[in-house]
Formats: structure tokens, sequence, C-alpha cells
């Protein structure tokens, strides 16, 4: 095969070669090599490799001398992975350069591909497997978070499993949606259906426009509804054959949407004495998850709640979403530990999962600890800065944005903090403070345990 056909084979397969002849130092690049690299074409001075050395990124030059050098000690074979800033034009590229010394000092020839694409790829996986990281730790730290609160409002253990399982049904109902949507979000019918579809058969019914929420409203939405569900079948209108319950949603002006449950039929309402976990979920928990608010209404005819969501709770529809609503039904965990004192701190919380927020501030109360916030924006943990703070709690990442900003304030202040975080970075605190770092999920006492650590060396 004479040159050129070898040049539109390699031009046609993505690949150019090069031979660097070592005694008389000249570097010859193939047409093919020369459109991949933006490298002269041809024979010209090799430099003793400068000529291609001053297109590789300064960090790569160590691999490609020790490639040289194996293939120049005789008969050494090299692969490399190097980057390549083409001159003419100034595109960044990943090469994979493969080469070979047939005798010592004589001519070293390879094989070059353009890697750049699929270097792309590799980066864009680490990224999506970071961020399943993350997702995975806040889900697990959520439902450590639901087992506790739920242990806490229950006199019984036959009552907390029942409670406890359920909401973890909820949650698993609601994480086998986002699956199916490749964590795009999840549809309101859906959803729904989710929660209601095996409850009690013809006494649900629910209707209402196609509408996509975003996987954070997702879970609110299903935590939302289960607590409902279980409490219309307890003493509701599903704690009695003759009781109906029906979920309308329609969209609202601003994008949102707004939700409504009504039950009728069932027994004569009222208030309940106690302000139980699920009222404060629905209260707290979902209004902000959603960016809107959660009314429930205790007429005596029959219980009703109203939902609200902002437009950030909505998200695009894919072209295809399979509906995996399936049936369910139910309720959540932990024991008093008794966390360290932490007798009149004044402790920050940063945290954007109000759940997770929620069981904190709680944990940090109880151990005496007088609690700023919690802030679940950016902006909101700015603002409080302007308060007496001794200690904070930062969860590095608020919604996709860094807590770095706030961490350089309290840094600037001498006022120590904890980082309790979902995401596993390596090699100490995120941001590279010195700081504590506890993973989620984790205990509430772990964090009293921590500022508590801090408090007393910060007065050391």
């Amino acid at each position: 095969m004479n040159q050129e056909r070898l040049d539109l084979a390699l031009k046609a397969a993505g690949l150019g070669q090069f031979e660097w002849d070592l005694r008389r130092d000249v570097l010859s690049v193939s047409a093919s090599l020369a459109a991949l690299t933006g490298l002269a074409v041809g024979e010209s001075p090799a430099a003793g490799g400068g000529v291609w050395d001053a297109c590789v990124h300064p960090d790569d030059l160590g691999f490609l001398a020790r490639a040289r050098d194996a293939g120049q000690a005789g008969g050494g074979v090299f692969h490399v992975e190097i980057r390549h800033t083409r001159p003419d034009d100034g595109r960044l590229l990943w090469l994979s350069v493969s080469g070979s010394a047939p005798a010592a000092g004589g001519s070293l020839v390879g094989i070059v591909a353009d890697i750049t694409e699929h270097k792309a790829e590799e980066e864009q996986r680490q990224q999506l497997f970071a961020e399943l990281d993350h997702r995975v730790k806040n889900v697990l730290a959520g439902v450590q978070a639901l087992a506790y609160q739920t242990a806490k409002r229950t006199t019984s253990l036959d009552a907390f499993l029942e409670n406890f399982t359920g909401r973890l049904k909820s949650l698993g109902s609601a994480n086998e949606l986002l699956t199916a949507a490749r964590w795009r979000g999840a549809a309101v019918d859906h959803i729904v259906a989710a929660e209601l579809g095996a409850l009690a058969p013809g006494q649900t019914s629910w209707s209402g426009p196609e509408l996509f929420l975003t996987p954070r409203s997702t879970n609110a939405l299903a935590l939302a509804l289960h607590e409902l569900a279980a409490n219309a079948v307890k003493f509701g209108a599903l704690s009695v054959d003759t009781g109906h319950v029906e979920v309308r949603w329609k969209r609202l002006a601003d994008g949102g949407f707004e939700l409504t449950w009504a039950e009728s039929g069932g027994p004569t309402v009222a208030a309940p004495a106690r302000r139980g976990f699920g009222a404060t979920l629905l209260d707290q928990v979902t209004g902000r998850e959603l960016n809107g608010e959660a009314v429930v209404e205790y007429r005596p005819a029959g219980l009703r709640a109203r939902l609200t969501a902002g437009a950030a709770a909505m998200a695009p529809r894919p072209e295809s979403v399979p509906d995996v609503s399936a049936p369910r039904v139910a309720e959540a965990p932990a024991v008093d530990r008794g966390p360290r004192s932490l007798k009149g701190a004044r402790v920050l919380i940063v945290e954007d999962a109000v759940l997770l927020a929620l069981e904190l501030e709680i944990g940090l109360t109880e151990a005496g600890a007088e609690v700023v916030g919690p802030a679940y924006e950016l902006e909101e943990a700015l603002a409080l800065l302007e308060r007496p703070i001794d200690a904070a709690v930062l969860d590095a990442n608020l919604n996709g944005r860094s807590v770095t900003p706030v961490a350089e304030a309290l840094a600037a202040r001498k006022v120590p903090f904890v980082f309790a975080t979902g995401y596993g970075e390596t090699g100490g605190a995120p941001g590279g403070f010195d700081a504590p770092v506890i993973r989620k999920p984790y205990d509430v006492t772990q964090v009293a345990a921590a500022v508590a650590e801090l408090l007393a060396a910060s007065r050391e």
C-alpha cells in the first residue's frame, strides 16, 4: 500500500501516523496526522522532540518524555494519553499516542488517535457518578431523619414500624418513579396513583392536567400525599366503607400548581389534640420543598388539604415517561441518644434539604444550642451571618450552589464550622477549608459532638 492510500485509510479511521528519525532528529508527519493535530505535514526538524512538545500540555510533558525514553532504549513500546493544543486554531485535544522503536537509535514510529470525545464522555460519567453518590447519601440521610423523628413521636414499637414502613415505602415509590425517568422528575398523576392506587378500590379518585415535577418536588409531594392517605385510613374517610377521597390539581398562572385533597362520607372530623410528625411534615417540609405552602382544614364533614407549589417545582416533561406507579400505603425513625451539651451556643444551620435541617434543628436544640436559621439557600445563609454566631453546620452544596462564600465569611470571623455533606470529596474538607467533615447519612449526635469539640477548641 502506498503512503497516499495509507493516509486515506488512517484519516478515515480518525488516526494519524508519525516517524521520528532519532539519528537525523527529523519528524515526519503524515497528512492524516497533520489534519488531526495541526502539525506541519511532511518532514521538519524535530528539535529533540521540542517541535511536538511545544503543543503538549505542561502537565503531560513528563509522560511523553518517559514514553520517548522507553522507545529510545531499543525495541521499547509505549502508549500515552496527552493533551495537545493545535498550533493552527488553538483547540485543545486529547490524543492517544502509541509507538515503538525497532532498535536503539533508530526511528520511533507511532499512531495517534483523537480521544477528545471519549475523554469528555468519561468526565461526564464521573460527574454523573458523583451526583448519584450525592443523591443516594441524601436519600439515606432523609430516611434516617424520618426514622428518628417518627420514633420520637411514637409510643410503641408496632406503631413505629407501621409509620416508618409507610413513609419509607412512599420515598421508595417516589424514587422508583424518578429512576424510571432517569431522575428528570415525575408526573403528578403517577405520584398520586402510586400513593392512592391500592388503598381503597372505589373510594379514591383523582384528576388534573399533565404536570411534571422536579425530583425534589416529587419526593415532597409523595410524602405529603402519604401522610394524608395514612391519616385518612386511620381516622378519616378511608376508615369506613362509605368514605371517599378526591384529589384534583390544576396549573396556576404563575407556572406552579395547586392540588386539593377532599374527604367526604367519613366520620365527623375534629382537629387532633396532639400535633404529630405527619402534621409537621405537611406544614414545614411540603410547603418549603414545593416552594409554596400546605394548608390543612379539619372540617366536620371531612378533612380538606390544599397544597400549592411554585414554578420552581416544575420540570420539562421528557418525551416518554414509563408509568411505574404502583400501590401501597403507609408511614417513620430512632432512639433518643442524648447528644453532647451545647448549652447556650448559637449554632447556624445551613442545609438545603428541609427534612435534614429539621432533624438538625431539633437535635441541636435538645443539646442546648440556640439554633440560628436554618438557612436553606445561599442568600438566606449570608443574611444570617449578621447575627451573633458561635459555630455553624454547613451543607457543602445548596441546590447546586457552593456554600464557599458562607464558609469564607465564617473563617474570616474565626467562627468554627463543620461540613455535613452528601458529596464524597477526598483529601479533606470541601474547598480546602480546615474544618471537620461529617458524611451523610449521619447521626445528629455526631454533628452535636463535632460542634461541641470545635467550641471547646476555640475557647482554649
